[in-house]
């Protein structure tokens, strides 16, 4: 009995392991998916997000529209100056969102006109098996 249950333990540390660095790993590809992304954003390419976002995001969101109100919210702020990342985080369930993949990403960055901002981008595991923007969130710093 004491033996079923060392390895019962020991089968439950190495599964909790094993997610650990699936998660870890997964963490990081999301993490470069959003960096990526942003320097279509930093560069103007609105358009082109969104044609990089996840299906989910296009399906919420039309082209036209992401354009215009990206437009308004990033003009005003300036070129940025420099980002950092802050940390990021593994969920399988995020509110008004279907079930799935996602990492919470987020960055602060130094905006030229508008000084210093947290900006929170959600990359999710899309049908292709890549992860793709699934929601964009700026605000200012704390």
């Amino acid at each position: 009995m004491k033996r079923l249950f060392s390895i019962a333990v020991m089968t439950s540390v190495l599964y909790s392991a094993a997610f650990a660095q699936d998660t870890a790993a997964k963490r990081v590809a999301a993490e470069k998916s959003a960096q990526n992304w942003l320097v279509l954003v930093d560069s103007g390419h609105y358009g082109e997000s969104w044609q990089e976002a996840a299906t989910f995001f296009q399906s919420k969101v039309s082209k036209a529209d992401w354009q215009t109100d990206l437009k308004q919210v990033r003009t005003p702020l300036g070129p940025v100056r420099q980002r950092a990342l802050l940390g990021s985080i593994y969920r399988s369930d995020l509110p008004n969102a279907p079930k799935g993949e996602y990492v919470i990403v987020q960055f602060k960055t130094e905006f030229a006109t508008k000084g210093a901002f947290v900006e929170t981008v959600t990359p999710m595991l899309d049908k292709d098996g890549n992860w793709r923007v699934s929601g964009y969130f700026v605000k200012p710093a704390q």
